[in-house]
């Protein structure tokens, strides 16, 4: 089942998600910036937010060990694009690093190359888009 995080998600989220300070999801999970995939537990989640407040980024695509490679990301995706354009958004944005696989799933996805970011001693960012 695909659903938003409740309050009931934050001590797995919190657990998991070392990227976020816990103040912030907690203000992620109430303001329905969360999309997680529930099997009887937690089996993955997608966080977003607001790209120059108006453009949805997807900040987080993440599936626990054992539940990769089942298409459940893959749904967490879909279901995150078509709430965003039932909110009225055209344009969907997200990154990843070029030295990480998951380029290979959003461009199977329809997501398309649209910039790049280069921080020192990190691998180069790849900004992907996709329209919705």
């Amino acid at each position: 089942m695909i659903r938003y995080a409740t309050e009931n998600d934050f001590d797995t989220l919190v657990s998991l998600d070392h990227h976020i300070s816990p103040t912030e999801l907690k203000n992620a999970i109430e303001s329905q910036k969360i999309i997680v995939a529930d099997d009887g537990g937690l089996a993955g989640w997608l966080r977003y937010s607001l790209f120059w407040g108006n453009m949805p980024f997807m900040d987080m695509l993440y599936m626990l060990d054992g539940k990769r490679g089942q298409g459940i990301g893959g749904n967490l995706v879909e279901y995150w694009e078509s709430e965003m354009k039932r909110m009225g958004y055209e344009v969907v944005l997200t990154s990843t690093l070029s030295s990480e696989r998951a380029q290979f799933f959003y461009r199977k996805h329809g997501y398309v190359d649209c910039g790049s970011l280069i921080l020192p001693g990190e691998p180069l960012e790849i900004i992907l888009r996709k329209s919705l």
